[in-house]
Protein backbone atom coordinates (compact mmCIF):
# COMPACT_ATOMS: atom_id res chain seq x y z
CA UNK A 1 0.00 0.00 0.00
CA UNK A 2 1.53 3.42 -1.18
CA UNK A 3 0.75 6.17 1.53
CA UNK A 4 0.31 9.82 0.53
CA UNK A 5 3.22 10.43 3.24
CA UNK A 6 6.80 10.74 3.03
CA UNK A 7 6.56 12.71 -0.48
CA UNK A 8 8.98 15.40 -1.67
CA UNK A 9 8.11 19.08 -0.74
CA UNK A 10 8.31 19.94 -4.67
CA UNK A 11 6.35 16.25 -5.68
CA UNK A 12 3.34 17.45 -2.71
CA UNK A 13 2.88 21.01 -3.88
CA UNK A 14 2.62 19.31 -7.06
CA UNK A 15 0.08 17.31 -6.67
CA UNK A 16 -1.80 20.00 -4.57
CA UNK A 17 -1.46 22.72 -7.17
CA UNK A 18 -2.80 20.36 -9.39
CA UNK A 19 -6.11 19.02 -7.86
CA UNK A 20 -5.97 22.59 -6.05
CA UNK A 21 -9.39 23.45 -8.10
CA UNK A 22 -12.92 22.69 -7.44
CA UNK A 23 -13.56 20.54 -10.71
CA UNK A 24 -10.46 19.00 -10.30
CA UNK A 25 -11.86 17.89 -6.81
CA UNK A 26 -14.87 17.16 -8.15
CA UNK A 27 -13.51 14.95 -10.52
CA UNK A 28 -11.48 12.81 -8.08
CA UNK A 29 -13.95 12.54 -5.98
CA UNK A 30 -15.91 10.84 -8.93
CA UNK A 31 -12.70 8.77 -10.13
CA UNK A 32 -13.17 7.78 -6.04
CA UNK A 33 -16.01 5.52 -7.38
CA UNK A 34 -14.11 4.12 -10.41
CA UNK A 35 -13.35 4.86 -13.79
CA UNK A 36 -14.84 7.08 -16.26
CA UNK A 37 -14.59 8.13 -19.35
CA UNK A 38 -14.43 12.00 -20.50
CA UNK A 39 -18.00 11.60 -22.02
CA UNK A 40 -19.51 10.54 -18.39
CA UNK A 41 -17.92 13.60 -16.72
CA UNK A 42 -18.80 15.82 -18.99
CA UNK A 43 -22.19 14.52 -18.27
CA UNK A 44 -21.40 14.34 -14.50
CA UNK A 45 -20.20 17.76 -14.25
CA UNK A 46 -22.18 20.21 -17.40
CA UNK A 47 -19.26 20.99 -18.44
CA UNK A 48 -17.59 20.97 -21.82
CA UNK A 49 -15.25 18.19 -23.17
CA UNK A 50 -12.64 20.56 -23.98
CA UNK A 51 -12.39 22.05 -20.71
CA UNK A 52 -12.86 19.03 -18.72
CA UNK A 53 -9.88 17.23 -21.05
CA UNK A 54 -7.16 20.46 -20.18
CA UNK A 55 -8.08 18.81 -16.18
CA UNK A 56 -7.58 15.84 -16.72
CA UNK A 57 -4.36 16.60 -18.78
CA UNK A 58 -3.24 18.40 -15.69
CA UNK A 59 -3.65 16.13 -13.11
CA UNK A 60 -2.47 13.23 -15.09
CA UNK A 61 0.71 15.40 -15.88
CA UNK A 62 1.20 15.23 -11.66
CA UNK A 63 0.50 11.60 -11.60
CA UNK A 64 -2.59 11.99 -9.77
CA UNK A 65 -4.62 10.29 -12.28
CA UNK A 66 -3.85 7.30 -14.86
CA UNK A 67 -5.58 7.38 -18.70
CA UNK A 68 -5.99 4.26 -21.01
CA UNK A 69 -7.80 4.21 -24.75
CA UNK A 70 -10.19 2.01 -25.56
CA UNK A 71 -10.41 2.34 -29.20
CA UNK A 72 -11.94 6.05 -29.43
CA UNK A 73 -12.50 6.01 -25.82
CA UNK A 74 -10.46 7.37 -23.05
CA UNK A 75 -10.92 5.76 -19.70
CA UNK A 76 -9.15 7.67 -16.67
CA UNK A 77 -8.82 6.51 -13.01
CA UNK A 78 -6.83 7.96 -9.71
CA UNK A 79 -3.02 6.47 -10.19
CA UNK A 80 -2.39 3.17 -8.66
CA UNK A 81 0.42 2.56 -6.75
CA UNK A 82 2.33 5.74 -6.73
CA UNK A 83 2.46 8.10 -4.34
CA UNK A 84 0.30 11.19 -6.54
CA UNK A 85 -2.42 8.54 -6.51
CA UNK A 86 -2.24 7.94 -3.07
CA UNK A 87 -2.68 11.99 -2.48
CA UNK A 88 -5.80 11.96 -5.08
CA UNK A 89 -7.55 9.33 -2.86
CA UNK A 90 -6.51 10.77 0.11
CA UNK A 91 -8.24 14.02 -1.25
CA UNK A 92 -11.22 12.29 -2.53
CA UNK A 93 -11.53 10.63 0.61
CA UNK A 94 -11.55 14.07 2.55
CA UNK A 95 -14.55 15.86 0.76
CA UNK A 96 -17.83 15.13 2.82
CA UNK A 97 -20.47 13.70 0.69
CA UNK A 98 -23.02 15.95 2.78
CA UNK A 99 -21.09 18.94 0.19
CA UNK A 100 -23.92 19.70 -2.08
CA UNK A 101 -21.65 20.17 -4.73
CA UNK A 102 -20.00 16.55 -4.42
CA UNK A 103 -23.39 14.94 -3.73
CA UNK A 104 -24.98 15.93 -6.56
CA UNK A 105 -22.24 14.97 -8.18
CA UNK A 106 -22.31 11.52 -7.01
CA UNK A 107 -25.94 11.68 -7.71
CA UNK A 108 -25.93 12.41 -11.45
CA UNK A 109 -22.43 9.36 -11.01
CA UNK A 110 -25.59 7.00 -9.99
CA UNK A 111 -28.54 8.03 -12.41
CA UNK A 112 -25.48 7.97 -15.44
CA UNK A 113 -24.37 4.54 -14.14
CA UNK A 114 -28.32 3.57 -13.71
CA UNK A 115 -29.17 4.43 -17.37
CA UNK A 116 -26.10 2.43 -18.55
CA UNK A 117 -27.23 -0.48 -16.98
CA UNK A 118 -30.89 -0.12 -18.27
CA UNK A 119 -29.82 0.18 -21.67
CA UNK A 120 -27.72 -3.10 -21.26
CA UNK A 121 -30.49 -4.79 -19.29
CA UNK A 122 -32.63 -4.09 -22.86
CA UNK A 123 -30.25 -5.13 -24.75
CA UNK A 124 -30.51 -8.53 -23.21
CA UNK A 125 -33.86 -8.68 -22.56
CA UNK A 126 -33.88 -8.12 -26.69
CA UNK A 127 -31.75 -10.91 -27.37
CA UNK A 128 -31.91 -13.74 -24.61
CA UNK A 129 -33.57 -16.14 -26.53
CA UNK A 130 -31.05 -15.35 -29.22
CA UNK A 131 -27.60 -15.08 -27.03
CA UNK A 132 -25.81 -18.20 -28.08
CA UNK A 133 -26.06 -17.12 -31.80
CA UNK A 134 -25.08 -13.70 -30.75
CA UNK A 135 -22.11 -15.36 -29.74
CA UNK A 136 -21.02 -17.05 -32.75
CA UNK A 137 -20.07 -14.14 -33.96
CA UNK A 138 -17.14 -14.28 -32.07
CA UNK A 139 -14.24 -16.94 -31.39
CA UNK A 140 -16.50 -20.41 -31.73
CA UNK A 141 -18.31 -21.22 -29.04
CA UNK A 142 -16.73 -25.34 -29.39
CA UNK A 143 -13.13 -24.24 -29.32
CA UNK A 144 -13.76 -21.56 -26.31
CA UNK A 145 -15.97 -24.44 -24.16
CA UNK A 146 -12.81 -26.84 -24.79
CA UNK A 147 -10.55 -24.40 -22.88
CA UNK A 148 -12.23 -23.64 -20.63
CA UNK A 149 -12.75 -27.40 -19.64
CA UNK A 150 -9.15 -28.06 -19.93
CA UNK A 151 -8.45 -25.62 -17.74
CA UNK A 152 -10.84 -26.67 -15.12
CA UNK A 153 -9.78 -30.35 -15.47
CA UNK A 154 -11.47 -33.46 -14.94
CA UNK A 155 -11.92 -33.87 -11.35
CA UNK A 156 -14.94 -33.24 -8.69
CA UNK A 157 -15.27 -29.36 -8.75
CA UNK A 158 -16.30 -28.62 -5.28
CA UNK A 159 -18.34 -25.65 -5.10
CA UNK A 160 -18.69 -23.72 -8.94
CA UNK A 161 -20.10 -20.30 -8.80
CA UNK A 162 -20.94 -18.45 -12.50
CA UNK A 163 -21.04 -14.70 -12.64
CA UNK A 164 -22.77 -13.10 -15.60
CA UNK A 165 -24.43 -17.04 -16.52
CA UNK A 166 -26.08 -15.80 -19.35
CA UNK A 167 -27.66 -18.83 -21.07
CA UNK A 168 -26.67 -21.32 -18.53
CA UNK A 169 -24.14 -22.68 -20.79
CA UNK A 170 -21.33 -22.87 -18.13
CA UNK A 171 -23.71 -24.42 -15.62
CA UNK A 172 -24.77 -27.11 -18.40
CA UNK A 173 -21.31 -28.05 -18.69
CA UNK A 174 -19.92 -28.09 -15.65
CA UNK A 175 -22.67 -28.19 -13.25
CA UNK A 176 -23.09 -32.06 -12.59
CA UNK A 177 -19.30 -32.21 -11.53
CA UNK A 178 -20.09 -29.59 -8.88
CA UNK A 179 -20.88 -30.24 -4.74
CA UNK A 180 -22.82 -27.05 -5.35
CA UNK A 181 -22.87 -24.86 -8.55
CA UNK A 182 -24.71 -21.45 -8.98
CA UNK A 183 -25.14 -18.84 -11.54
CA UNK A 184 -25.99 -15.11 -11.14
CA UNK A 185 -27.05 -12.77 -13.71
CA UNK A 186 -28.91 -9.34 -13.07
CA UNK A 187 -31.42 -10.04 -16.34
CA UNK A 188 -34.49 -11.72 -15.72
CA UNK A 189 -34.58 -12.48 -19.58
CA UNK A 190 -31.50 -14.38 -19.37
CA UNK A 191 -32.24 -16.52 -16.25
CA UNK A 192 -35.37 -17.13 -17.56
CA UNK A 193 -33.95 -18.59 -20.97
CA UNK A 194 -31.02 -20.70 -18.59
CA UNK A 195 -33.86 -22.05 -16.25
CA UNK A 196 -35.24 -23.68 -19.19
CA UNK A 197 -32.04 -24.56 -21.10
CA UNK A 198 -31.12 -26.31 -17.34
CA UNK A 199 -34.76 -28.21 -16.61
CA UNK A 200 -33.69 -29.25 -20.28
CA UNK A 201 -30.73 -30.68 -19.28
CA UNK A 202 -31.60 -32.64 -16.12
CA UNK A 203 -29.65 -30.05 -14.35
CA UNK A 204 -32.54 -29.48 -11.04
CA UNK A 205 -30.04 -29.20 -8.11
CA UNK A 206 -28.12 -26.10 -10.29
CA UNK A 207 -29.22 -22.42 -8.48
CA UNK A 208 -29.89 -19.44 -10.24
CA UNK A 209 -29.63 -16.25 -9.11
CA UNK A 210 -30.72 -12.76 -9.72
CA UNK A 211 -28.02 -10.45 -8.67
CA UNK A 212 -25.79 -7.29 -9.04
CA UNK A 213 -21.88 -8.44 -9.81
CA UNK A 214 -20.94 -5.85 -7.89
CA UNK A 215 -22.86 -7.04 -4.64
CA UNK A 216 -22.71 -10.64 -4.75
CA UNK A 217 -25.27 -12.42 -2.43
CA UNK A 218 -22.53 -15.09 -0.58
CA UNK A 219 -20.72 -15.20 2.44
CA UNK A 220 -16.77 -14.85 2.15
CA UNK A 221 -14.82 -18.21 1.26
CA UNK A 222 -17.60 -19.91 -0.65
CA UNK A 223 -16.16 -20.99 -3.43
CA UNK A 224 -13.77 -23.60 -5.00
CA UNK A 225 -14.17 -22.18 -8.78
CA UNK A 226 -15.39 -18.55 -10.00
CA UNK A 227 -15.99 -18.52 -13.78
CA UNK A 228 -16.92 -14.52 -14.93
CA UNK A 229 -17.51 -15.85 -18.81
CA UNK A 230 -18.20 -12.93 -20.83
CA UNK A 231 -19.09 -10.18 -18.64
CA UNK A 232 -16.36 -7.80 -18.04
CA UNK A 233 -16.98 -5.77 -21.08
CA UNK A 234 -20.43 -4.87 -20.19
CA UNK A 235 -19.21 -3.24 -17.00
CA UNK A 236 -18.04 0.32 -16.12
CA UNK A 237 -15.89 -1.21 -13.58
CA UNK A 238 -14.18 -4.70 -14.03
CA UNK A 239 -11.93 -4.43 -11.47
CA UNK A 240 -14.54 -3.41 -8.87
CA UNK A 241 -16.34 -6.61 -10.09
CA UNK A 242 -13.27 -8.80 -9.72
CA UNK A 243 -12.90 -7.63 -6.17
CA UNK A 244 -16.20 -8.26 -5.40
CA UNK A 245 -15.58 -12.21 -6.99
CA UNK A 246 -11.76 -12.83 -5.47
CA UNK A 247 -14.04 -11.97 -1.98
CA UNK A 248 -16.30 -15.32 -3.02
CA UNK A 249 -13.42 -17.46 -3.47
CA UNK A 250 -12.25 -20.08 -1.30
CA UNK A 251 -8.58 -20.48 -0.06
CA UNK A 252 -6.55 -22.21 -2.77
CA UNK A 253 -9.73 -21.66 -5.07
CA UNK A 254 -9.16 -20.66 -8.60
CA UNK A 255 -10.81 -17.80 -10.73
CA UNK A 256 -11.14 -18.26 -14.66
CA UNK A 257 -11.74 -15.04 -16.61
CA UNK A 258 -13.01 -15.73 -19.97
CA UNK A 259 -13.39 -12.48 -22.39
CA UNK A 260 -12.33 -10.69 -25.37
CA UNK A 261 -8.76 -9.92 -25.85
CA UNK A 262 -8.05 -5.62 -26.59
CA UNK A 263 -9.63 -5.14 -29.80
CA UNK A 264 -11.11 -1.91 -31.93
CA UNK A 265 -14.44 -3.28 -32.78
CA UNK A 266 -16.21 0.28 -32.07
CA UNK A 267 -19.57 -1.20 -33.61
CA UNK A 268 -19.82 -3.59 -30.79
CA UNK A 269 -20.11 -0.59 -28.24
CA UNK A 270 -23.30 1.17 -30.55
CA UNK A 271 -24.35 -2.33 -31.70
CA UNK A 272 -24.34 -4.55 -28.89
CA UNK A 273 -24.06 -2.45 -25.53
CA UNK A 274 -19.98 -2.96 -25.11
CA UNK A 275 -18.69 -0.64 -22.39
CA UNK A 276 -15.16 -2.06 -22.53
CA UNK A 277 -13.19 -3.18 -25.87
CA UNK A 278 -11.68 -6.10 -24.35
CA UNK A 279 -8.43 -6.55 -22.32
CA UNK A 280 -4.53 -7.23 -22.52
CA UNK A 281 -2.77 -9.37 -20.32
CA UNK A 282 -1.05 -6.84 -18.27
CA UNK A 283 -4.81 -4.78 -17.37
CA UNK A 284 -5.90 -8.26 -15.85
CA UNK A 285 -2.60 -9.24 -13.98
CA UNK A 286 -2.93 -6.04 -12.53
CA UNK A 287 -6.75 -5.98 -11.34
CA UNK A 288 -6.27 -10.15 -10.66
CA UNK A 289 -2.94 -9.37 -8.76
CA UNK A 290 -4.18 -6.72 -6.65
CA UNK A 291 -7.02 -9.04 -5.23
CA UNK A 292 -4.59 -11.44 -4.20
CA UNK A 293 -4.52 -14.03 -7.02
CA UNK A 294 -1.38 -15.52 -8.47
CA UNK A 295 -2.15 -15.15 -12.23
CA UNK A 296 -0.81 -17.95 -14.68
CA UNK A 297 -0.53 -18.00 -18.47
CA UNK A 298 -3.13 -17.14 -20.26
CA UNK A 299 -4.47 -18.74 -22.56
CA UNK A 300 -6.28 -17.46 -26.03
CA UNK A 301 -9.22 -18.67 -29.00
CA UNK A 302 -8.80 -17.13 -32.73
CA UNK A 303 -12.32 -16.29 -34.20
CA UNK A 304 -12.70 -18.36 -37.11
CA UNK A 305 -14.69 -15.64 -39.15
CA UNK A 306 -13.95 -13.92 -42.15
CA UNK A 307 -16.05 -10.87 -42.22
CA UNK A 308 -13.27 -8.32 -40.61
CA UNK A 309 -14.83 -8.79 -37.68
CA UNK A 310 -12.46 -11.34 -35.63
CA UNK A 311 -12.56 -11.29 -32.26
CA UNK A 312 -9.96 -13.50 -30.08
CA UNK A 313 -10.83 -14.76 -26.72
CA UNK A 314 -8.85 -14.91 -24.00
CA UNK A 315 -8.61 -17.23 -20.73
CA UNK A 316 -6.79 -15.93 -17.40
CA UNK A 317 -6.61 -18.13 -14.77
CA UNK A 318 -5.90 -16.90 -11.45
CA UNK A 319 -5.29 -19.03 -8.04
CA UNK A 320 -5.84 -17.89 -4.46
CA UNK A 321 -2.66 -17.80 -2.51
CA UNK A 322 -4.25 -18.75 0.67
CA UNK A 323 -3.56 -22.27 2.06
CA UNK A 324 -7.13 -24.36 0.75
CA UNK A 325 -9.36 -25.28 2.99
CA UNK A 326 -13.14 -26.20 2.93
CA UNK A 327 -15.48 -23.22 1.17
CA UNK A 328 -18.55 -21.88 3.12
CA UNK A 329 -21.68 -23.86 1.75
CA UNK A 330 -23.99 -22.73 4.20
CA UNK A 331 -23.30 -19.72 6.17
CA UNK A 332 -24.24 -17.11 2.46
CA UNK A 333 -26.66 -14.62 3.00
CA UNK A 334 -29.93 -15.69 0.42
CA UNK A 335 -31.78 -13.77 -1.95
CA UNK A 336 -34.61 -15.23 -3.19
CA UNK A 337 -34.22 -17.82 -6.52
CA UNK A 338 -35.08 -15.97 -9.74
Amino acid sequence: MVSAGNQSLSTLLAGLRAAGEETRLRILALLAKGELSVSDMTDILGQSQPRISRHLKLMSEAGLIERHREGAWAFFRIAQGTPGGALARALAEALSHEDAIVGADLQRLAAVRAQRSQAAEAYFTRVARDWDRVRSLHAPDEAVEAAVAALIGNGPLGSLLDLGTGTGRMLQLFGQRASRAVGVDSSHAMLSVARANLERAGLARVELRQGDIYALPFGRNSFDIVLVHQVLHFLDDPARALREASAALAPGGRMIVIDFAAHDLEFLRTEHAHRRLGFTDEQMAEWLGAVGLDVLPSRTVGSGSGDGRQLTVTLWTAADRRAAGPAANSSETQLEVA
